[in-house]
């Protein structure tokens, strides 16, 4: 296996901003429309629902608001991607090198990003599988070292969001939601959902990241000819790890995901936890509730972790070739 070489947070934070600005971009518009499918309340007797469906959320959020109205509430997330990013992929490998029983060793792991670029596909298929544990393990503490970042950049996309399909305009933006939000019941209001928010990209980083990670990294090894470096990956089949990675991701997050959104974007005291979100909506909406907004999640996760993955690689090149010694 090849040299191995010390996480560079600086470097990851740099790749990892500029893989996160690629997933907003592409992804964003669909998030939009999956958290409006989410939140928008239950028809009663004789009435309609606002949207039927992702299409129906799409046409009739261009028809009212514009093409624009899609990228409502991006501020917040591209304001904390960067710094998310570059804490999610340093605590994935810190959490590769505490697993570590000799520090002199290299990872027991292959799933460190800058690692694989010097590994071939020979090497990797001499890698017991069952060390793959480590990646879930990793991606877990990951998922803590990024919620403090990620929960009220979350909570503000979502009020953005929301607000606009609703009608009501009560916050002109990111920094004057997050500015009423504080002055409402101070910090606790910001991050209002939190608990959620971990579980979703925490708890369940252990199926989930984990998974994510894991897939992406053995696609990209499968799909890499024999003999040959998995850097020397062509960019359609880079894209193409990264997008079914981030389906099979979302496939495990899309539950917690929907009880975040309700949470978040709930008028004050609606209700009084977790368990009390999941028995509302099982209440109202029964199992399939739980899966709102499944066509704008899944039509959005193969093109925006595609170009995240995509970016993260092109980032992360460029900076190995300008400053090795980072």
């Amino acid at each position: 296996m090849g040299t191995d070489e010390r996480v560079s947070p600086l470097k990851n934070f740099v790749a990892g901003g500029f893989g996160g600005a690629c997933l907003l971009l592409a992804g964003h518009p669909l998030d939009t429309i999956k958290v409006r499918l989410q939140t928008q309340p239950k028809a009663s007797c004789g009435q309609y629902v606002l949207y039927t469906g992702a299409y129906d959320c799409f046409r009739k959020t261009v028809s009212k608001e514009g093409i624009l109205g899609l990228y409502k509430g991006m501020g917040a997330p591209l304001a904390g991607v960067a710094p998310m990013m570059a804490i999610n992929f340093f605590g994935f490998g810190l959490g590769k090198q505490l697993q570590q029983t000799d520090p002199g060793k290299p990872l027991t792991s292959p799933s460190n990003l800058i690692n694989l670029e010097r590994i071939c596909k020979e090497e990797w298929q001499k890698i017991p599988q069952s060390r793959n544990t480590q990646i879930f393990l990793s991606g877990s503490l990951a998922g803590f070292f990024t919620t403090v970042v990620v929960a009220p950049g979350d909570r503000i996309k979502c009020l953005l969001q929301v607000q606009s399909s609703s009608g009501e305009l009560k916050y002109t933006g990111p920094l004057d939601c997050a500015v009423r939000l504080y002055k409402q019941q101070g910090i606790r209001s910001v991050y209002k959902g939190t608990v959620l928010t971990i579980i979703r990209g925490a708890i369940l980083y252990v199926p989930s990241n984990g998974l994510y990670f894991l897939t992406y990294e053995y696609l990209k090894n499968f799909l890499t000819p024999n003999g040959q470096s998995v850097s020397q990956l062509s960019t359609p089949n880079i894209l193409l790890a990264g997008g079914i990675a981030g389906i099979l991701n979302w496939t495990i997050a899309l539950p917690p995901d929907v009880l975040k959104s309700k949470f978040q974007t709930a008028a004050e005291g609606k209700y009084r936890g977790l368990l009390d979100v999941l028995r509302t909506l099982l209440r109202e909406e029964g199992p399939k509730g739980l899966y709102k907004g499944f066509n704008a999640v899944f039509l959005r996760a193969f093109p925006a972790n595609a170009a995240c993955f995509f970016g993260f690689e092109v980032a992360l090149k460029q900076l190995n070739s300008l400053a090795p010694g980072w």
